[in-house]
This record gives structure tokens, C-alpha cells and sequence, in this order.
């Protein structure tokens, strides 16, 4: 991306998904990673009921969410926190800043921006189901912590 963009909610085309059961989302990347550098920045809009996220955090990247439109309850290290249209939250890397949001309405559309610093490679961390992801242009996969290996483990000698 090359000079200054500006971006409407309408116009970011936009793309949904999940998986049939808690987690469903709709995202509009509005900064997408491929030609930035240091951030990325997507639309989100969490139908009623639903996350669009497992509890989770990321040992590098940081992120700020900015509630838009709705309220949300927001799942962290402290307990969970209500959210709604107007609050900025910062979530710094590390356990510290683990988090999940979860749409609290029955009928209302959760809508926020999702700002990122990106790098190379992200991991993230899923406490609450034991997984870690590796996250970039060349691997993305999910693993789980208890397949923990040895580092020679398998290594022929």
C-alpha cells in the first residue's frame, strides 16, 4: 500500500466466519497486511450471542479494540469485562493481555475495529484449550501444548 487510504465500513468487502457453534464473525479488512509494515486493521461484526475468538493472546502482536456499535463481554486475565460503543481497550502482548469477546446482546450486531501490530510470525496462545497457533506467510498451523517434544526428540543419531 503505497500513501494515505481511507476506508468506509461499506465499502471493505467482507467475508464471514467460524464454526456452526459459539464462534461466528464477519470481517472487513479495511488495512490489510499485505503492503503495510507495522499494522493491520479489519472491521468486525460478532452476531448475537456469538465470539468470533477462543480466549487467547499473542506472545508479540498488540491490539486495540474499539467498540463501535453493541456491548460485548470481554474475557481476561482479571474476569470478565462488559464493553460497549465507545470504549477503546488495549490488550498488550503476552498472558496479560489474553482476551475473548463475546457479543452480549440477543439481537444486536457487536461491531468494533481491530487494530494489530504485525510481524513475521505470530503465536498465539490458547490457555483455555491447551493449543498454541504459529501464525505467517510460509506456516499456519495449530498445535497442542501437551505434544510437547523434546528438542533432539526423533533426531537420528
Amino acid at each position: 500500500m503505497s500513501g494515505i487510504s481511507i476506508k468506509r465500513f461499506e465499502d471493505c468487502e467482507s467475508f464471514r466466519d467460524g464454526n456452526d457453534g459459539q464462534y461466528e464473525y464477519d470481517e472487513r479488512p479495511a488495512i490489510p497486511e499485505e503492503g503495510t509494515k507495522h499494522c493491520i486493521v479489519c472491521f468486525y461484526e460478532i452476531p448475537p450471542g456469538k465470539s468470533n475468538y477462543p480466549y487467547h493472546y499473542h506472545l508479540d502482536q498488540e491490539e486495540v479494540f474499539y467498540i463501535i456499535k453493541g456491548e460485548g463481554i470481554l474475557k481476561t486475565p482479571d474476569g470478565e469485562k462488559r464493553v460497549s460503543a465507545g470504549d477503546l481497550v488495549f490488550f498488550p502482548a503476552g498472558e496479560s493481555g489474553a482476551h475473548k469477546l463475546t457479543n452480549a446482546s440477543e439481537t444486536e450486531t457487536l461491531r468494533y475495529i481491530d487494530f494489530d501490530t504485525i510481524a513475521e510470525m505470530d503465536v498465539a496462545v490458547y490457555p483455555d484449550s491447551g493449543k498454541v497457533g504459529i501464525w505467517s506467510e510460509k506456516l499456519n498451523k495449530v498445535f497442542r501444548l501437551a505434544d510437547k517434544a523434546g528438542y533432539y526428540d526423533g533426531e537420528e543419531t
